[in-house]
C-alpha cells in the first residue's frame, strides 16, 4: 500500500509518502505556518513525491485531513488530494485530524482511552474520547475545557493534540 498524505489543518504544511510494503516512510516534509499553504503545499507534494521515486500512478490512494483545522488551509489541502487523485485515477480518504493524532497512540495501546483535543480557542476545544480497539467512546464535538478536562480525568486517560 502506497499512500501520499496531505496535511494542512492546523499551523503546519505536511506531506508524506509511505509505502507498507517498502519499510513505511519513503519521504516526509513538514513547515511550520499560520499562513501560506496555498503556494508551499505542491512544491512540497512535488519535493516529497521525487524524492520517494515514485510516480503518481503508483500510488494506492490520496490522504487528506478534513478538520478540524483552518478553513483555508482545509480548503487548500482537500482541493489538491482532490486534485491529485483525477489526475492519478486514485482514491482520496479523508481522515480527521483527531483521528490522526489519536492513531499512532491506539496502534501502540488499544485498550487505555485516549482523549485527542485541539484547541478551538474561546476557552473551548475539539476533542474526541477513543476507548477500547479504538472505538469512538465520544464522537468528534466541541466542548468547553473544564468539560475536557473532567472526561480526561474521570478515568485514567491518555492525552493528545494541541489542547
Amino acid at each position: 500500500m502506497r499512500v501520499l498524505a496531505i496535511d494542512t489543518a492546523l499551523a503546519a504544511c505536511s506531506v508524506a509518502v509511505f509505502d507498507l510494503g517498502r519499510g513505511g516512510v519513503l519521504a516526509h516534509e513538514s513547515h511550520l505556518m499560520e499562513r501560506g499553504h496555498a503556494e508551499a503545499l505542491m512544491p512540497m507534494v512535488a519535493r516529497v513525491m521525487s524524492e520517494s521515486d515514485l510516480e503518481f500512478t503508483d500510488l494506492d490512494r490520496i490522504v487528506v485531513t478534513l478538520g478540524p483545522g483552518s478553513f483555508t488551509g482545509l480548503r487548500v489541502g482537500v482541493a489538491a488530494a482532490r486534485g491529485i487523485a483525477l489526475a492519478a485515477g486514485k482514491p482520496v480518504v479523508g481522515l480527521t485530524t483527531l483521528a490522526c493524532f489519536a492513531a499512532p497512540h491506539i496502534a501502540s495501546d488499544d485498550r487505555t482511552p485516549l482523549l485527542a483535543a485541539i484547541d478551538a480557542r474561546h476557552e473551548q476545544v475539539y476533542m474526541q474520547l477513543v476507548g477500547e480497539g479504538g472505538r469512538a467512546v465520544i464522537a468528534p464535538r466541541v466542548a468547553s475545557i473544564r468539560e475536557a478536562a473532567r472526561i480526561a480525568t474521570a478515568a485514567p486517560t491518555r492525552l493528545v493534540g494541541s489542547a
